[in-house]
C-alpha cells in the first residue's frame, strides 16, 4: 500500500431542507390552519482520529466529501428529517489546514478524536412556525441554509516514541527489523526506505513505538533528497535515536550534516533528546570502536551506545524506554500542584 501523507480535498455540509408551506384539512373543519413542517438540519463531515487508518490515501481517491441534505419539511407539522453525518476515518497524527502552508485548523493526535470540517445548513421553517395572533393563515416559510463546498489540506505527521533518523544507508531499516520483527525493505544501498516505517517493541509491558525515517542528505531542509517528508515526521518524535555507519571515514562531519540539517529545519527538532548509536561496528577494529566513541562523544557531549549486528538489542531498548519514562515522570511532576491535595486555598491569606 503506497504511503501517503499529504492530500487535498473539497468537503461540504449538508444543505438544510426547506420549510413547508401546508393548511390542515380534514372533515368538517373548514379552517384548519397551518400546519406546514420545518425541514431537517444537513448533515456534517467529521474527521475522526482512528489507529485503523496508516495513510492518507483514502483522499486520493475521493476528493470530494459531501454530507447528506435535510429532506424538506411537510404537512401535518411534519419536519424533515436531518441529514447524516459523514464520519471520514484519518490516521492518527493528522493535521488539517486551510491553505497550503496556511493556518492549523485542527490536530487530531489521540484515538477517536474528531472535528467538524464542515457543518451542515441548518433546516428553513414551515408556516406553522408563523402563526400568530394577528397572522392566522401565514403563506410564507423559510428555504434551508445552502452551504458551500470548499478545500482543506491534510498532513500526516507520524506518531512514535522514538525515531530513528540517520544518514543513508545507515542500517536504520535492519535495526527496526531486528528490534520489532517489522518487515521492513532492507538492502545495501542508500534510500532503501522511501516512507516512514513503524514498528513496536514490548518492554516491561510498554509498547515501545519506534519509526524508521527516510534517510536524511544535505540540504534535506530546503527539500533535496527526500527532504520535507523525512524531516515533518521526526516532529513528533519523543526521543531521537541517531545512527551512523561506524564505518564511514569521517564520523563527526556526518554526525554534524544530520544535526545541522535538524537545526537549520527547526529549532525544535535540535533541542530533542538523542541517542547516538555507532552502528556496523562488526565491520571495524574494536581500536577504531574505541576511537570513533571518544570522537562522537567529545564532540557532540551526549551519550554514544556500540551496535554490532550480532549485539542483544535488549540493553538498548531498555535504556530507550527509562529515558521515556524519565521524561513521563518529569512531565506529571511539572502539571502536579501541591495546594490542590492538601485542601489549601491559595487564595485566601491564613490569618495568624
Amino acid at each position: 500500500m503506497s504511503f501517503i501523507d499529504e492530500a487535498k480535498v473539497f468537503v461540504k455540509g449538508g444543505n438544510g431542507g426547506n420549510g413547508c408551506v401546508s393548511f390542515r384539512r380534514e372533515k368538517y373543519i373548514e379552517f384548519g390552519g397551518p400546519d406546514g413542517g420545518n425541514g431537517g438540519d444537513g448533515g456534517s463531515v467529521i474527521l475522526e482520529a482512528s489507529s485503523a487508518v496508516n495513510t492518507l490515501l483514502f483522499f486520493r481517491y475521493h476528493q470530494h466529501l459531501r454530507a447528506e441534505n435535510g429532506k424538506n419539511g411537510s404537512g401535518k407539522k411534519k419536519s424533515g428529517a436531518s441529514g447524516r453525518d459523514l464520519v471520514i476515518k484519518v490516521p492518527i497524527g493528522t493535521q488539517v489546514f486551510d491553505s497550503p502552508g496556511g493556518s492549523l485548523i485542527a490536530d487530531l493526535s489521540t484515538v477517536g478524536q474528531r472535528y467538524v470540517v464542515a457543518s451542515g445548513g441548518k433546516g428553513g421553517v414551515g408556516n406553522a412556525q408563523y402563526k400568530s395572533s394577528t397572522n392566522r393563515a401565514p403563506v410564507y416559510y423559510t428555504l434551508g441554509a445552502v452551504e458551500e463546498e470548499f478545500p482543506i489540506f491534510m498532513q500526516l505527521k507520524v506518531l512514535s516514541d522514538i525515531g530513528i533518523i540517520g544518514m543513508p544507508n545507515a542500517g536504520k531499516s535492519s535495526l527496526l527489523s531486528r528490534c520489532t520483527m517489522s518487515k521492513t525493505k532492507v538492502a545495501d544501498y542508500p534510500f532503501t526506505t522511501l516512507e516512514p516505517h513503524l514498528g513496536v517493541a514490548r518492554i516491561n509491558e510498554y509498547d515501545l513505538i519506534l519509526a524508521d525515517i527516510p534517510g536524511l542528505i544535505e540540504n534535506a531542509n530546503e527539500g533535496a533528497g527526500l527532504g520535507h517528508k523525512f524531516l515533518k515526521h521526526i516532529e513528533r518524535c519523543s526521543l531521537l535515536l541517531h545512527l551512523i555507519d561506524g564505518s564511514t571515514e569521517d564520523i563527526v562531519s556526518s554526525y554534524k550534516l544530520v544535526s545541522r540539517e535538524l537545526a537549520m529545519y527547526s529549532k525544535e527538532l535540535s533541542e530533542k533528546r538523542e541517542v547516538i548509536v555507532l552502528n556496523k561496528c562488526d565491520m571495524i577494529t574494536e581500536e577504531e570502536i574505541v576511537q570513533k566513541k571518544h570522537l562522537l562523544e567529545d564532540y557532540s557531549n551526549k551519550t554514544v551506545v556500540t551496535l554490532s549486528l550480532d549485539d542483544p538489542l535488549n540493553p538498548l531498548l531498555v535504556m530507550l524506554y527509562e529515558m521515556l519514562k524519565k521524561d513521563d515522570i518529569e512531565e506529571e511532576s511539572k502539571k502536579f500542584d501541591p495546594f490542590l491535595h492538601v485542601g489549601y486555598n491559595k487564595k485566601k491569606t491564613p490569618k495568624i
